[in-house]
């Protein structure tokens, strides 16, 4: 017997559950199995009421619950862009913790949504270029800043400056320039492969004033990029600073219909045995 998780790092905010459960039952009709969808941490603080009146759950209580009613593999689908210290090192911890209950549960822990070792696959950056396009208005060619949390780990930062290049070669006809930038980052030197801040590029007169498209690089909406969140109020200052900027963010990637075919074939890897981690 086999337990399918989709798995998110977790919010408060209730959006971000609700589209982990809108893709896992996406990935499901389309693959043919069961996915639930669980988050590593904070999503069961949120009220059920706010969730349709279904709790959220976190992975680790999840897992044990479906080894309890029998299952002896779990396989988790990150819902995660690269091999975030979340999936380095808190998902081991918990799923180490429920095989010390279970003995024999295996664990399949499949790719990120990116794989940098490879071969080159250009369906994210195809899926923000359909969203940048989305925005685009005729006989223009606006700046387009792909924007994303920022991270500790330089593995995930590059993962932002490949699907960069890759945006910028699909839409060179289209657009004025393509750039990117990090919502946050660690303070120090060491931390720099983030930079710039996306405040900072906004502020930059470098960037030309006039019509600047967002392409958001975030799976969810969330307290970062749900409405009125951190990329909201970053937008909102910049145009106050500069009213001749008109900052215009896409949908998030990780609402792009094409994320649920990225999905399954991560999934049909990991059942053929192709895993970031096997337990």
């Amino acid at each position: 017997m086999q337990a399918i998780f989709l798995v998110d790092n977790g919010s408060l905010r209730p959006e971000a559950t609700l589209n982990l459960r809108r893709v896992a039952a996406l990935l499901s009709e389309r693959s043919g199995y069961s996915v639930q969808a669980a988050s590593l941490l904070h999503s069961n603080k949120v009220p059920a009421e706010a969730l349709g009146g279904e709790p959220a759950v976190t992975l680790g209580p999840a897992v044990e619950k479906a080894a309890q009613a029998g299952a002896e593999e779990i396989i988790v689908l990150p819902f995660f862009f690269g091999p975030s210290l979340a999936l380095a090192d808190y998902l081991p911890e918990r799923m180490a913790a429920a095989q010390a209950r279970f003995p024999g549960l295996r664990v399949r822990v499949a790719m990120p949504l990116v794989d940098e070792l490879g071969e080159v696959d250009t369906r994210l950056a195809q899926w923000l270029a359909d969203n940048v396009r989305e925005q685009l208005t005729p006989e223009t060619r606006p700046s387009v800043v792909l924007v994303d949390h920022g991270s500790p780990i330089p593995e995930v930062a590059a993962i932002r400056q490949r699907l960069t290049g890759q945006l910028s070669m699909l839409l060179a006809d289209e657009v004025g320039c393509v750039t990117s930038a990090s919502m946050e980052r660690r303070e120090g030197d060491a931390y720099r492969f983030n930079d710039p801040l996306l405040e900072t590029l906004l502020a930059n007169p470098a960037l030309p004033e006039g019509e600047v498209i967002l392409a958001m690089l975030f799976l969810s909406p969330g307290r970062h990029a749900g409405e009125g969140g951190d990329i909201a109020a970053i937008n909102a200052a910049a145009m106050s600073e500069r009213p001749g900027l008109n900052i215009v963010p896409t949908r998030l990637v990780g609402e792009h219909v094409g994320i649920v075919d990225l999905l399954q074939s991560r999934l049909q890897a990991a059942l053929l045995g192709e895993c970031l981690v096997e337990c």
